[in-house]
C-alpha cells in the first residue's frame, strides 16, 4: 500500500514514501533530495529538517555547530538506517555533524556529504554537454577542496544512463550503499563532495544500471591509478614547482617546420632498468638526467615518449590506455613525470608524446559500456569495435566524448608542458572501412567511407592546440594518401604540424636490405619519395614498429658480413639526416643490437664497449652535430627551395648526389650504396672555389675503411651534371660525403 504524507502512520520528518523506496533500494540518482537539511515548517514551527541513512546504523544524533542555544538533536529512526531530526529556526546551509550509532557499540563522527551545495556551475555542464569544455579536468574527476572550512574531495563523473552511481573507497570500506551521488539535471554528471577524504585515497564509481547490474569503474578523469594489476584511481593533488619558464617563453615563438627536428623515440620502461632490483626501471626522477646526457650527446633536439598513460597491460607498450589522464605509476607519480619533462626543458630538450585517441581496450574497470551503454564507443560494433586491435572505437560524434578527448589533448600540454602529441593511428579514425570487408561497415550520411565525425574531432583538436598552446606540435601517424594532412584546417585539411612519412620508411628500409648487388634495380625505390616530399610536411621515422615482430634490428635488416652491416647502417642514418623532412629514431638503433627490442628487457648499454658500436655512437653524434649547426639541412625542409638533385638517375653505380640549400649557403650530400669504391667521380656543383668535407661515413673513427677520401676539393671549369663547374671526388665503400664551400 503507498503510505502518504497525510497518513497519520507516515512519521512528519518523512520524505516521499517513493523517495525513500529509490533510496533503500540502492536507486536513487538524487539523494540530496532525501538527505541532508531541508526548510521545514513542523507544528508551526519553522526551522529545518536534517535526515542521515546509513545502512548498520543503530542510531544517531545531529551536532549543531555556531547554533546558539542548540548543540546536539537527536534523530528519530525512519526506515532501516534512515534517520531524521528537527532543528528549529535555521535554514539550510548550515554547518552540522552527524553522529552515527552502531549495534558494536562503536560510533562514527562526521561531516556530512549532504549538506553541501554542488561543485560544479551550470556553465561547465552546459560547455561539456556542448563539447567544448577545454578544461574538463578541472570540474570532473577527483579534486581536493576545502568548502565552508571543511576539507574533503569533490568527485563528478559522466555516467547519464546510470540508475544510480556511488563514489566507493578505502574510506568508507568499498560500500557502493554509503555515497550514492546525485546527478546534476539533464548532463548525466554526478557529484558528490566527500568530507575526510584527503590525496592518496583510493576509489572507484559503483554504478547500477538501467539493468539492475553493477558496474565497478575507474574514473576516467583520475589523475593517477593503482600500479597494474591494480585498476583503482588514487586522489591526487600537485605540488610541483616548474624551473622551465624560459623554454616555455621560447617555445611560444618557434616555428619548428623551420627548425632542427630529431627526435629519439623512447619506451620509458625498457631505456634502462636495474638489475639488482629485480630488473626494475627506472623511475621517472631516475631516468631524466641519463635519457637528458644520451640523447644531448648524440644530438637529438627531442624525445618522444611511447604511451605514458595509464595502461594495464605492458605489451600494449602503452597504447591501449585505460587511464587518459593519469601518467603510468609505473615509474613515479605526477609530479615525479612533471619532473622529468621540466629536467629535459632545462637542458634544452623538447618532450613529445604519443596520444591514442583512436581507441581503447576492452578492460571492464575502464571506459567499456561505462555506465551500462555504449557512452565512449558506438553501439554498432560496424562502427565501434577495431578489428585489428580488439578494442572499441570512440564515437566522435558525441559531444561530450569530443570535450573527453579534446580535453585530454591540452591537459598534457597545459598541466605536464609536453610540447607535442603524436597522434597514433590516424588512419583508422578517417575511415570507416578502415582494415574492414565488404559488409563490415557503415558508410556516412553521403555513402562514401570517410568518418566525417573523426575529421572534424581532428581539426578541433589541432585548431585548439595551436590556438591555445603555440609552439605545440600535433603529429599524424597516418599510413595512406590522405590529402592535406599537414594543410591548415581553413584551407581543407586536418591542420597538423607534420606527418610520419610511413612511404619513405617502407621504401628505404626495403631498398637497404637489398643486396648492394641488386640494388641497381631498385634505385626508384630509393627516390621515389621525392616525387611526393612537398605534398606534406613530413617527419622520416625508423621507429619502434621496424624493429618488432620479427623485422630484425636496424642492423640485422642491413646485407653483408658484419663491417657491411654497420657501413650499411651509417650510410642509412646519413641517408635520413640530409634529405629533406625531420627526423626520428627509435632508441637503442644507436647500439646496434643484434635483437629485436623487447619492452619487459633494458637496452643493451654494455654495447657500447663494443668498438664497431662505440664507433657508430660516435658517428650519430658527429651527425647530430652536423645537423643542428647547418640551416641547409632543416631551414627549408618543405620547400623546394631547400632541395635539389645534382644527380638521382646513376642506377649503375648506385650512387644518389643532391645540394641542400638555405639561401646562399649549401651543402652537398653523396651516397655510394656499393661497396665498390670510386676512385674518380665527379660530380656538378653549383659554384667555383674550394669544397670542403664535413663529415664521412666512412671515417676509420666511425668504423669506416681506409680508402682515402679528399678532405678538400677544388673545382674545375668542367661542365657536369648541368653545372659549369665540378669536382672529382674520391667515394668510399658503402658512404656517404657531406661537402660544403670553405676555405679549407
Amino acid at each position: 500500500m503507498t503510505r502518504r504524507r497525510s497518513s497519520p502512520s507516515i512519521h512528519p520528518l518523512a520524505p516521499e514514501p517513493s523517495d525513500v523506496a529509490r533510496l533503500l533500494a540502492g536507486e536513487h540518482s538524487e539523494p540530496h533530495r532525501v538527505l541532508g537539511a531541508h526548510s521545514f515548517v513542523l507544528e508551526g514551527t519553522p526551522g529545518c529538517v536534517v535526515r542521515a541513512w546509513h545502512p548498520d546504523a543503530t542510531g544517531c544524533e545531529c551536532l549543531i555547530e555556531q547554533t546558539p542555544g542548540v548543540d546536539v538533536i537527536g534523530m528519530e529512526p525512519l526506515d532501516a538506517g534512515l534517520f531524521a531530526g528537527f532543528v528549529p529556526g535555521v535554514s539550510p546551509p548550515f554547518a552540522y555533524r552527524l553522529r552515527l550509532r552502531f549495534a558494536d557499540g562503536n560510533t562514527w563522527l562526521r561531516e556530512d556529504p549532504y549538506r553541501f551545495l554542488p561543485t560544479l556551475g551550470e556553465l561547465d555542464l552546459h560547455l561539456f554537454n556542448e563539447g567544448t569544455h577545454r578544461k574538463l579536468w578541472e570540474v570532473l574527476g577527483a579534486h581536493p577542496r576545502r568548502i565552508d572550512h571543511v576539507d574533503g574531495v569533490s568527485f563528478a563523473v559522466w555516467a547519464p544512463a546510470a540508475r544510480r552511481v556511488s563514489v566507493v573507497g578505502d574510506f568508507c570500506n568499498w560500500d557502493g550503499r554509503l555515497l550514492p551521488m546525485r546527478v546534476l539535471g539533464s548532463s548525466g554528471v554526478f557529484e558528490l563532495f566527500v568530507p575526510g577524504v584527503a590525496a592518496g585515497a583510493l576509489y572507484k564509481f559503483e554504478i547500477k544500471t538501467r539493468e539492475d547490474a553493477i558496474r565497478l569503474k575507474a574514473d576516467p578523469m583520475a589523475f593517477s591509478m593503482e600500479l597494474p594489476p591494480g585498476c583503482a584511481a588514487r586522489v591526487t593533488t600537485s605540488s610541483y614547482h616548474w624551473r622551465d619558464a624560459e623554454w616555455m617563453s621560447a617555445r611560444e615563438k618557434r616555428d619548428l617546420s623551420r627548425e632542427p627536428l630529431a627526435i629519439y623515440e623512447v619506451h620509458l620502461g625498457s631505456f634502462a632498468r636495474v638489475p639488482e632490483e629485480g630488473n626494475r626501471a627506472l623511475t621517472y626522477r631516475e631516468i631524466a638526467p641519463k635519457l637528458v646526457e644520451h640523447v644531448k650527446r648524440l644530438g637529438f633536439t627531442h624525445v618522444q615518449l611511447l604511451p605514458v598513460a595509464e595502461h594495464p597491460f605492458s605489451g600494449s607498450w602503452g597504447y591501449q590506455v585505460t587511464g587518459y589522464y593519469a601518467p603510468t605509476s609505473r615509474y613515479g607519480t605526477p609530479d615525479d613525470f612533471r619532473f622529468f619533462v621540466d629536467h629535459c626543458h632545462q637542458h634544452g630538450i623538447g618532450v613529445l608524446l604519443d596520444w591514442v585517441p583512436a581507441h581503447f581496450p576492452r578492460d571492464d574497470f575502464a571506459l567499456r559500456r561505462f555506465d551500462g551503454t555504449a557512452l565512449y564507443e558506438h553501439e554498432d560494433p560496424r562502427l565501434g569495435e577495431h578489428p585489428d586491435w580488439g578494442t572499441l572505437i570512440f564515437n566522435y560524434g558525441r559531444h561530450e566524448v569530443r570535450s573527453f578527448l579534446i580535453a585530454n589533448a591540452i591537459y598534457w600540454l597545459q598541466e605536464f608542458h609536453i610540447d607535442g602529441l603524436r597522434v597514433d593511428a590516424v588512419a583508422s579514425m578517417l575511415y570507416l572501412d578502415y582494415s574492414r570487408k565488404e559488409g563490415e561497415w557503415i558508410p556516412n550520411q553521403y555513402g562514401g567511407r570517410e568518418n566525417i565525425a573523426a575529421i572534424d574531432f581532428l581539426r578541433t583538436m589541432n585548431d585548439l592546440v595551436h590556438a591555445e598552446h603555440p609552439g605545440c606540435l600535433t603529429i599524424a601517424e597516418e599510413s595512406t594518401a590522405w590529402g592535406g594532412v599537414t594543410k591548415p584546417t581553413t584551407e581543407g585539411g586536418l591542420g597538423f604540424s607534420f606527418k610520419w612519412n610511413m612511404g619513405w620508411m617502407n621504401d628505404t628500409l626495403t631498398y637497404f636490405e637489398k643486396d648492394p648487388v641488386h640494388r641497381k634495380w631498385h634505385h626508384d625505390t630509393l627516390t621515389f619519395a621525392m616525387l611526393y616530399e612537398y605534398s606534406e610536411r613530413f617527419i622520416m621515422p625508423l621507429s619502434h614498429d621496424e624493429v618488432v615482430h620479427g623485422k630484425r634490428s636496424l642492423l640485422q635488416k642491413m646485407p653483408g658480413d658484419l663491417w657491411q652491416k654497420f657501413a650499411n647502417l651509417r650510410l642509412l642514418l646519413a641517408y635520413q639526416w640530409t634529405r629533406p623532412g625531420k627526423k626520428l629514431l627509435f632508441m637503442g638503433s644507436e647500439l646496434a643490437p643484434d635483437h629485436e627490442w623487447w619492452y619487459e628487457a633494458s637496452l643493451d648499454w654494455h654495447l657500447l664497449g663494443d668498438p664497431p658500436r662505440a664507433a657508430l655512437v660516435r658517428f650519430i653524434g658527429e651527425l647530430g652535430r652536423l645537423y643542428r649547426e647547418s640551416p641547409c639541412l632543416w631551414r627549408w625542409d618543405h620547400d623546394p627551395a631547400g632541395f635539389r638533385w645534382i644527380d638521382c638517375g646513376d642506377r649503375i653505380s648506385s650512387v644518389l648526389t643532391f645540394e641542400r640549400w638555405d639561401g646562399d649557403a649549401h651543402l652537398i650530400a653523396v651516397f655510394n650504396f656499393t661497396p665498390v669504391p670510386r676512385a674518380e667521380y665527379r660530380i656538378g656543383v653549383p659554384t667555383a672555389g674550394t669544397y670542403v668535407r664535413r663529415l664521412s661515413s666512412d671515417d676509420p673513427a666511425f668504423g669506416g675503411s681506409q680508402f682515402w677520401t679528399y678532405e678538400r676539393c677544388e673545382t674545375a671549369p668542367v661542365p657536369w651534371h648541368g653545372r659549369p663547374q665540378s669536382i672529382l671526388l674520391r667515394l668510399p665503400p658503402l658512404g656517404a660525403l657531406m661537402l660544403a664551400p670553405g676555405v679549407g
